[in-house]
């Protein structure tokens, strides 16, 4: 199974960015926990990340034929992107949202997300395990 993980604005200065609400590990530390527990389940992972929306777009697109699932962390693109929809349900590949903080305990805009109508699954505020549940669902699902 083959597994992408993409990761939108802002998820590089993990670390950095309002570590009250992201903590204090970083992007790096985040795709080495990953690399480890899809090694655990026997899935392959690639990560993208990328601040620009037709970057992300792109990425989806060419995930299409050759990957069995994603996992997306969009970012803000959450609450302002039916690109990225349009993306997802074009390619129909299983995807799952996560979200490292909880954005319906935030601001009122962060409570709208786009993406999520294109998903199968949403893990938020969970932190990194969100990612790892999201994969989890993905293997099983195999």
């Amino acid at each position: 199974m083959k597994i992408l993980v993409i990761n939108g604005p802002n998820l590089n200065m993990l670390g950095i960015r309002e570590p009250h609400i992201y903590g204090s590990q970083t992007y790096d530390d985040l795709c080495k926990m990953i690399e480890a527990h899809c090694k655990e389940v026997g899935a392959e992972v690639e990560f993208f990340q990328s601040n620009h929306e037709g970057a992300l777009v792109d990425r989806i697109q060419q995930a299409y034929g050759n990957t069995n699932g994603i996992v997306i962390n969009p970012g803000a693109y959450t609450h302002t992107s039916v690109a990225l929809l349009d993306a997802v349900k074009t390619v129909g590949i299983p995807t799952v949202e996560v979200h490292i903080s909880d954005p319906d305990t935030r601001e009122e805009f962060r409570k709208t997300s786009y993406i999520r109508l294109g998903c199968i699954a949403t893990f938020k505020g969970l932190g990194f395990d969100g990612y790892l549940k999201a994969i989890d669902l993905l293997v099983q699902g195999k």
